[in-house]
């Protein structure tokens, strides 16, 4: 997967974050970070990667978020790893 893919499903998980409000404020409370943090940071991969493993990690967002954007978990679990954090596959 293209990282520029991977960045646009990964904003998505973010929305859907957004959208969710316990979620997003989990996120906050895990990472450390401010809302206006959030907001300024958004585009960053290495912050979009933690979001997706945020996502990953919680079974009930994760299949929400999959359900509302019609994606399967490969897709997801690809998407990841087109973002920095993950050691290529040998």
């Amino acid at each position: 997967m293209l990282r520029s893919a991977a960045e646009a499903i990964a904003l998505k998980a973010l929305a859907h974050l957004a959208a969710d409000g316990d979620g997003l404020v989990r996120f906050l409370a895990l990472s450390g970070l401010e809302l206006d943090d959030l907001r300024a940071q958004a585009g960053n991969p290495e912050l979009l990667a933690g979001i997706m493993d945020f996502l990953l990690s919680d079974e009930a967002l994760c299949a929400g978020f999959l359900t509302a954007e019609d994606l399967d978990s490969p897709t997801l679990h690809a998407a990841r790893r087109a973002l920095p954090g993950v050691t290529p596959e040998a």
